[in-house]
Protein backbone atom coordinates (compact mmCIF):
# COMPACT_ATOMS: atom_id res chain seq x y z
CA UNK A 1 0.00 0.00 0.00
CA UNK A 2 1.23 3.50 -0.83
CA UNK A 3 2.26 5.67 2.09
CA UNK A 4 1.12 8.87 0.41
CA UNK A 5 -2.22 9.54 -1.26
CA UNK A 6 -2.20 9.60 -5.07
CA UNK A 7 -4.96 11.98 -6.20
CA UNK A 8 -7.02 11.43 -9.32
CA UNK A 9 -5.38 14.52 -10.78
CA UNK A 10 -3.12 17.39 -9.81
CA UNK A 11 -2.56 20.52 -11.93
CA UNK A 12 1.02 21.06 -13.02
CA UNK A 13 1.99 24.59 -12.02
CA UNK A 14 5.64 25.49 -12.56
CA UNK A 15 7.74 28.36 -11.24
CA UNK A 16 7.55 29.89 -14.71
CA UNK A 17 3.73 29.73 -14.54
CA UNK A 18 3.84 31.53 -11.19
CA UNK A 19 6.24 34.15 -12.56
CA UNK A 20 3.90 34.84 -15.50
CA UNK A 21 0.97 35.40 -13.17
CA UNK A 22 3.11 37.58 -10.91
CA UNK A 23 4.11 39.68 -13.92
CA UNK A 24 0.45 40.34 -14.69
CA UNK A 25 -0.26 41.26 -11.08
CA UNK A 26 2.57 43.80 -11.20
CA UNK A 27 1.55 45.17 -14.59
CA UNK A 28 -1.45 47.15 -13.40
CA UNK A 29 -3.70 45.41 -15.94
CA UNK A 30 -5.14 42.31 -14.33
CA UNK A 31 -8.51 41.92 -16.02
CA UNK A 32 -9.18 41.59 -19.77
CA UNK A 33 -5.96 42.81 -21.41
CA UNK A 34 -2.94 41.79 -23.49
CA UNK A 35 -2.62 38.31 -22.00
CA UNK A 36 -6.19 37.56 -23.12
CA UNK A 37 -5.44 38.73 -26.63
CA UNK A 38 -2.26 36.66 -26.83
CA UNK A 39 -3.98 33.59 -25.40
CA UNK A 40 -6.77 33.87 -27.97
CA UNK A 41 -4.27 34.12 -30.82
CA UNK A 42 -2.33 31.09 -29.53
CA UNK A 43 -5.41 28.87 -29.19
CA UNK A 44 -6.72 29.98 -32.59
CA UNK A 45 -3.35 29.02 -34.05
CA UNK A 46 -3.38 25.63 -32.36
CA UNK A 47 -6.87 24.80 -33.62
CA UNK A 48 -6.30 26.32 -37.05
CA UNK A 49 -9.31 28.57 -36.48
CA UNK A 50 -9.73 32.12 -37.71
CA UNK A 51 -11.10 33.45 -34.42
CA UNK A 52 -10.97 32.70 -30.70
CA UNK A 53 -12.88 34.31 -27.83
CA UNK A 54 -11.63 33.81 -24.26
CA UNK A 55 -14.33 33.40 -21.63
CA UNK A 56 -14.60 32.73 -17.91
CA UNK A 57 -15.61 29.09 -18.45
CA UNK A 58 -16.69 26.62 -21.11
CA UNK A 59 -20.14 26.76 -19.53
CA UNK A 60 -20.25 30.51 -20.08
CA UNK A 61 -19.23 30.02 -23.70
CA UNK A 62 -22.12 27.61 -24.22
CA UNK A 63 -24.58 30.02 -22.61
CA UNK A 64 -23.75 32.97 -24.83
CA UNK A 65 -23.37 30.77 -27.90
CA UNK A 66 -26.96 29.59 -27.53
CA UNK A 67 -28.03 33.24 -27.25
CA UNK A 68 -25.97 34.23 -30.30
CA UNK A 69 -27.54 31.42 -32.33
CA UNK A 70 -31.06 32.38 -31.17
CA UNK A 71 -31.67 28.92 -29.76
CA UNK A 72 -34.54 28.87 -27.31
CA UNK A 73 -38.12 27.81 -26.76
CA UNK A 74 -39.21 24.99 -29.08
CA UNK A 75 -35.66 24.25 -30.32
CA UNK A 76 -33.61 21.12 -29.73
CA UNK A 77 -29.90 20.52 -29.24
CA UNK A 78 -28.49 17.03 -29.83
CA UNK A 79 -25.71 15.97 -27.46
CA UNK A 80 -24.74 12.90 -25.43
CA UNK A 81 -26.12 12.25 -21.98
CA UNK A 82 -22.64 11.04 -21.06
CA UNK A 83 -21.18 14.49 -20.48
CA UNK A 84 -20.77 17.00 -17.69
CA UNK A 85 -24.20 18.48 -17.01
CA UNK A 86 -23.15 22.08 -17.60
CA UNK A 87 -23.82 21.99 -21.33
CA UNK A 88 -27.13 20.19 -20.82
CA UNK A 89 -28.12 22.74 -18.18
CA UNK A 90 -27.39 25.66 -20.49
CA UNK A 91 -29.64 24.20 -23.19
CA UNK A 92 -32.40 23.83 -20.62
CA UNK A 93 -31.90 27.31 -19.18
CA UNK A 94 -32.43 29.07 -22.54
CA UNK A 95 -35.70 27.18 -22.94
CA UNK A 96 -34.55 24.65 -25.53
CA UNK A 97 -34.67 20.88 -25.13
CA UNK A 98 -31.59 18.68 -24.78
CA UNK A 99 -32.01 15.57 -26.95
CA UNK A 100 -29.66 12.73 -26.08
CA UNK A 101 -27.81 10.56 -28.58
CA UNK A 102 -26.56 7.24 -27.24
CA UNK A 103 -22.84 6.48 -27.24
CA UNK A 104 -20.81 3.58 -28.53
CA UNK A 105 -20.49 1.06 -25.69
CA UNK A 106 -16.72 0.70 -26.01
CA UNK A 107 -15.48 4.16 -27.05
CA UNK A 108 -18.09 6.23 -25.18
CA UNK A 109 -18.40 8.50 -28.23
CA UNK A 110 -21.57 9.43 -30.08
CA UNK A 111 -21.69 7.97 -33.58
CA UNK A 112 -23.12 9.24 -36.87
CA UNK A 113 -25.85 6.61 -36.52
CA UNK A 114 -26.85 7.61 -32.97
CA UNK A 115 -26.86 11.30 -33.87
CA UNK A 116 -28.88 10.74 -37.03
CA UNK A 117 -31.47 8.76 -35.08
CA UNK A 118 -32.45 11.76 -32.91
CA UNK A 119 -32.27 14.68 -35.37
CA UNK A 120 -35.65 16.31 -35.95
CA UNK A 121 -37.09 19.37 -37.68
CA UNK A 122 -36.53 21.24 -34.41
CA UNK A 123 -32.80 20.45 -34.11
CA UNK A 124 -30.79 23.68 -34.17
CA UNK A 125 -27.38 22.44 -32.97
CA UNK A 126 -25.42 19.20 -32.75
CA UNK A 127 -22.82 19.11 -29.98
CA UNK A 128 -20.66 15.96 -29.99
CA UNK A 129 -18.24 15.44 -27.10
CA UNK A 130 -14.64 14.38 -27.68
CA UNK A 131 -14.76 12.21 -24.57
CA UNK A 132 -11.54 11.71 -22.54
CA UNK A 133 -9.53 13.35 -25.33
CA UNK A 134 -10.56 11.02 -28.19
CA UNK A 135 -12.29 12.63 -31.19
CA UNK A 136 -15.69 11.61 -32.49
CA UNK A 137 -16.12 10.81 -36.18
CA UNK A 138 -16.59 14.41 -37.29
CA UNK A 139 -16.84 13.68 -41.01
CA UNK A 140 -19.43 10.98 -40.35
CA UNK A 141 -21.50 13.29 -38.15
CA UNK A 142 -21.29 16.08 -40.73
CA UNK A 143 -22.57 13.67 -43.38
CA UNK A 144 -25.76 13.02 -41.40
CA UNK A 145 -26.17 16.54 -39.98
CA UNK A 146 -28.53 17.86 -42.70
CA UNK A 147 -26.66 21.15 -42.58
CA UNK A 148 -27.40 21.71 -38.88
CA UNK A 149 -24.52 23.59 -37.19
CA UNK A 150 -22.03 21.35 -35.39
CA UNK A 151 -20.32 22.81 -32.32
CA UNK A 152 -17.70 20.54 -30.80
CA UNK A 153 -17.52 20.09 -27.03
CA UNK A 154 -13.74 20.08 -26.86
CA UNK A 155 -13.44 20.45 -23.09
CA UNK A 156 -11.27 17.28 -23.05
CA UNK A 157 -9.58 17.87 -26.38
CA UNK A 158 -6.75 20.41 -26.22
CA UNK A 159 -4.13 18.59 -28.29
CA UNK A 160 -6.59 16.13 -29.88
CA UNK A 161 -6.33 15.51 -33.63
CA UNK A 162 -8.85 13.97 -36.04
CA UNK A 163 -7.43 12.79 -39.36
CA UNK A 164 -4.43 15.01 -38.77
CA UNK A 165 -6.54 18.11 -38.06
CA UNK A 166 -6.69 19.66 -34.62
CA UNK A 167 -10.12 19.71 -33.04
CA UNK A 168 -11.88 22.98 -33.91
CA UNK A 169 -10.39 23.19 -37.39
CA UNK A 170 -13.63 22.25 -39.16
CA UNK A 171 -16.37 23.52 -36.84
CA UNK A 172 -16.84 25.94 -33.99
CA UNK A 173 -15.64 24.41 -30.72
CA UNK A 174 -15.53 25.11 -26.99
CA UNK A 175 -12.45 24.34 -24.86
CA UNK A 176 -12.21 24.20 -21.09
CA UNK A 177 -9.23 25.25 -18.98
CA UNK A 178 -10.62 24.15 -15.63
CA UNK A 179 -8.13 23.01 -13.00
CA UNK A 180 -8.29 19.33 -13.99
CA UNK A 181 -7.78 19.90 -17.73
CA UNK A 182 -4.54 19.19 -19.64
CA UNK A 183 -3.68 22.88 -19.41
CA UNK A 184 -5.40 25.17 -16.96
CA UNK A 185 -6.24 28.77 -16.24
CA UNK A 186 -7.68 27.73 -12.87
CA UNK A 187 -11.04 28.49 -14.44
CA UNK A 188 -11.55 29.52 -18.04
CA UNK A 189 -12.69 28.55 -21.50
CA UNK A 190 -12.27 29.42 -25.17
CA UNK A 191 -14.64 29.51 -28.11
CA UNK A 192 -13.04 29.06 -31.53
CA UNK A 193 -14.71 29.53 -34.89
CA UNK A 194 -14.18 30.37 -38.54
CA UNK A 195 -17.38 32.44 -38.56
CA UNK A 196 -16.43 36.12 -38.28
CA UNK A 197 -19.97 37.28 -37.49
CA UNK A 198 -20.39 34.68 -34.76
CA UNK A 199 -17.07 35.76 -33.24
CA UNK A 200 -18.30 39.38 -33.07
CA UNK A 201 -21.54 38.32 -31.42
CA UNK A 202 -19.74 36.10 -28.88
CA UNK A 203 -17.36 38.91 -27.98
CA UNK A 204 -20.26 41.31 -27.50
CA UNK A 205 -22.44 38.91 -25.50
CA UNK A 206 -19.58 38.00 -23.15
CA UNK A 207 -19.19 41.63 -22.02
CA UNK A 208 -22.53 43.30 -21.24
CA UNK A 209 -23.59 43.58 -24.89
CA UNK A 210 -20.95 46.27 -25.44
CA UNK A 211 -19.31 46.09 -28.82
CA UNK A 212 -15.78 46.34 -27.40
CA UNK A 213 -14.28 45.35 -24.06
CA UNK A 214 -11.97 47.50 -21.96
CA UNK A 215 -8.76 46.35 -23.63
CA UNK A 216 -10.16 46.97 -27.12
CA UNK A 217 -11.37 50.45 -26.16
CA UNK A 218 -7.99 51.35 -24.67
CA UNK A 219 -6.06 50.17 -27.70
CA UNK A 220 -8.42 51.58 -30.32
CA UNK A 221 -9.03 54.92 -28.70
CA UNK A 222 -12.72 54.37 -27.92
CA UNK A 223 -14.56 56.15 -25.17
CA UNK A 224 -14.90 54.18 -21.93
CA UNK A 225 -18.64 54.89 -22.18
CA UNK A 226 -19.19 52.51 -25.08
CA UNK A 227 -22.76 51.83 -26.17
CA UNK A 228 -24.75 48.72 -25.28
CA UNK A 229 -25.92 47.09 -28.50
CA UNK A 230 -28.02 44.49 -26.64
CA UNK A 231 -28.13 43.23 -23.05
CA UNK A 232 -25.28 40.81 -22.43
CA UNK A 233 -23.49 38.95 -19.67
CA UNK A 234 -20.11 39.22 -17.97
CA UNK A 235 -18.12 36.16 -18.93
CA UNK A 236 -14.76 37.75 -19.69
CA UNK A 237 -11.52 36.02 -18.64
CA UNK A 238 -9.02 37.87 -16.46
CA UNK A 239 -5.44 38.38 -17.61
CA UNK A 240 -4.38 36.63 -14.40
CA UNK A 241 -6.02 33.45 -15.67
CA UNK A 242 -5.07 33.99 -19.31
CA UNK A 243 -1.38 34.37 -18.50
CA UNK A 244 -1.37 31.00 -16.76
CA UNK A 245 -3.12 29.30 -19.67
CA UNK A 246 -0.86 30.96 -22.23
CA UNK A 247 2.30 29.79 -20.50
CA UNK A 248 0.98 26.27 -20.03
CA UNK A 249 0.02 26.11 -23.70
CA UNK A 250 3.71 26.42 -24.57
CA UNK A 251 4.35 22.98 -23.09
CA UNK A 252 1.18 21.27 -24.26
CA UNK A 253 3.07 18.77 -26.41
CA UNK A 254 5.28 17.82 -23.46
CA UNK A 255 2.28 17.49 -21.13
CA UNK A 256 0.31 15.34 -23.55
CA UNK A 257 3.33 13.17 -24.38
CA UNK A 258 3.68 12.34 -20.68
CA UNK A 259 -0.04 11.62 -20.36
CA UNK A 260 0.22 9.29 -23.37
CA UNK A 261 3.19 7.47 -21.84
CA UNK A 262 1.29 6.89 -18.60
CA UNK A 263 -1.90 5.82 -20.40
CA UNK A 264 -0.06 3.24 -22.48
CA UNK A 265 1.56 1.90 -19.31
CA UNK A 266 -1.90 1.50 -17.79
CA UNK A 267 -3.04 -0.45 -20.85
CA UNK A 268 -0.02 -2.74 -20.59
CA UNK A 269 -0.43 -3.47 -16.88
CA UNK A 270 -4.22 -3.89 -17.02
CA UNK A 271 -4.18 -6.25 -20.00
CA UNK A 272 -4.44 -9.38 -17.85
CA UNK A 273 -7.19 -8.07 -15.53
CA UNK A 274 -10.43 -8.83 -17.41
CA UNK A 275 -12.65 -7.32 -14.73
CA UNK A 276 -11.22 -3.86 -15.45
CA UNK A 277 -11.85 -2.78 -19.03
CA UNK A 278 -10.29 0.39 -20.46
CA UNK A 279 -12.13 2.25 -23.20
CA UNK A 280 -11.73 0.99 -26.75
CA UNK A 281 -10.33 3.04 -29.60
CA UNK A 282 -12.62 4.16 -32.42
CA UNK A 283 -11.97 2.52 -35.78
CA UNK A 284 -12.21 3.86 -39.31
CA UNK A 285 -10.20 7.05 -38.88
CA UNK A 286 -6.80 8.23 -37.70
CA UNK A 287 -6.65 10.22 -34.49
CA UNK A 288 -4.35 11.45 -31.74
CA UNK A 289 -5.78 11.44 -28.23
CA UNK A 290 -4.99 14.18 -25.73
CA UNK A 291 -5.44 11.53 -23.00
CA UNK A 292 -7.36 13.89 -20.78
CA UNK A 293 -8.70 10.91 -18.80
CA UNK A 294 -7.86 7.25 -18.37
CA UNK A 295 -11.29 5.68 -17.97
CA UNK A 296 -11.98 2.03 -17.15
CA UNK A 297 -15.16 0.04 -16.63
CA UNK A 298 -15.53 -2.09 -13.50
CA UNK A 299 -17.12 -5.10 -15.14
CA UNK A 300 -17.49 -7.86 -12.56
CA UNK A 301 -20.22 -9.18 -10.24
CA UNK A 302 -17.62 -9.32 -7.45
CA UNK A 303 -17.76 -5.61 -6.72
CA UNK A 304 -19.72 -2.57 -7.87
CA UNK A 305 -18.06 0.58 -9.14
CA UNK A 306 -18.76 2.77 -6.12
CA UNK A 307 -17.39 0.18 -3.70
CA UNK A 308 -14.38 -0.32 -5.96
CA UNK A 309 -13.60 3.41 -5.79
CA UNK A 310 -14.06 3.48 -2.02
CA UNK A 311 -11.72 0.51 -1.54
CA UNK A 312 -9.05 2.11 -3.72
CA UNK A 313 -9.27 5.25 -1.60
CA UNK A 314 -8.52 3.14 1.49
CA UNK A 315 -5.33 2.10 -0.30
CA UNK A 316 -4.40 5.76 -0.95
CA UNK A 317 -5.51 5.77 -4.58
CA UNK A 318 -7.82 8.57 -5.68
CA UNK A 319 -10.28 8.15 -8.56
CA UNK A 320 -12.82 10.21 -10.47
CA UNK A 321 -16.22 9.64 -12.05
CA UNK A 322 -16.80 11.12 -15.52
CA UNK A 323 -19.78 11.09 -15.60
CA UNK A 324 -23.14 10.02 -14.26
CA UNK A 325 -25.48 10.18 -17.25
CA UNK A 326 -27.48 13.39 -17.45
CA UNK A 327 -30.82 11.93 -18.54
CA UNK A 328 -31.25 10.00 -15.28
CA UNK A 329 -30.33 12.94 -13.05
CA UNK A 330 -33.28 13.95 -10.88
CA UNK A 331 -34.31 17.10 -12.78
CA UNK A 332 -34.18 15.60 -16.28
CA UNK A 333 -35.67 12.30 -15.16
CA UNK A 334 -38.66 14.03 -13.61
CA UNK A 335 -39.20 16.68 -16.31
CA UNK A 336 -38.90 14.42 -19.35
CA UNK A 337 -39.90 11.09 -17.83
CA UNK A 338 -36.69 9.26 -18.71
CA UNK A 339 -36.55 5.69 -17.42
CA UNK A 340 -33.57 3.30 -17.26
CA UNK A 341 -33.12 1.49 -20.54
CA UNK A 342 -33.67 4.35 -23.00
CA UNK A 343 -29.92 4.79 -23.62
CA UNK A 344 -28.45 1.36 -22.87
CA UNK A 345 -24.82 2.02 -23.82
CA UNK A 346 -24.78 5.29 -21.91
CA UNK A 347 -26.32 3.69 -18.84
CA UNK A 348 -23.94 0.71 -18.83
CA UNK A 349 -21.00 3.07 -18.79
CA UNK A 350 -22.56 5.47 -16.30
CA UNK A 351 -22.90 2.58 -13.85
CA UNK A 352 -19.44 1.11 -14.36
CA UNK A 353 -16.91 3.80 -15.30
CA UNK A 354 -14.08 5.02 -13.12
CA UNK A 355 -11.27 7.45 -13.98
CA UNK A 356 -7.86 6.37 -12.72
CA UNK A 357 -5.15 8.85 -11.70
CA UNK A 358 -3.56 10.54 -14.71
CA UNK A 359 -1.50 13.73 -14.63
CA UNK A 360 1.91 14.69 -16.00
CA UNK A 361 3.78 14.73 -12.69
CA UNK A 362 2.98 11.05 -12.13
CA UNK A 363 5.56 8.34 -12.77
CA UNK A 364 5.25 4.85 -14.19
CA UNK A 365 5.84 3.61 -10.63
CA UNK A 366 2.67 5.47 -9.64
CA UNK A 367 0.80 3.65 -12.41
CA UNK A 368 2.16 0.35 -11.09
CA UNK A 369 0.93 1.28 -7.60
CA UNK A 370 -2.57 1.93 -8.96
CA UNK A 371 -2.70 -1.40 -10.77
CA UNK A 372 -1.35 -3.27 -7.74
CA UNK A 373 -4.06 -1.65 -5.61
CA UNK A 374 -6.68 -2.72 -8.19
CA UNK A 375 -5.45 -6.31 -7.92
CA UNK A 376 -5.69 -6.11 -4.14
CA UNK A 377 -9.26 -4.78 -4.24
CA UNK A 378 -10.39 -7.41 -6.73
CA UNK A 379 -8.80 -10.17 -4.66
Amino acid sequence: MRKDFLPFTRPQVTEEDIACVSEVLRSGWITNGPANSNFEKAVAGLSNSNHAVAVASATGAMHILLECMNIGEGDEVVLPSMTWVSMVNMVELVGAKPVFADIDRETMLVTPESVSAVISDRTKMIMPVHFAGVPVDLDGIKAVSKGIPIVEDAAHAVGTYYKGRHIGSDNSAIYSFHAIKNITCGEGGMFVTNDAELEKLMRRWKFHGISMDAFDRENRGRSPQAEVVEPGFKYNLTDICASLGLNQLKRLDEINAKRTQLALKYRELLADIPEIRPLGDPSGYDFTSAWHLFVVRVDTPKIDRDTFMAELKKLNIGTGLHFRCAHLQKYYREKYGYQPGVLPNTEYNSDSICSLPLFPDMTEDDVADVVEAIRTVLA
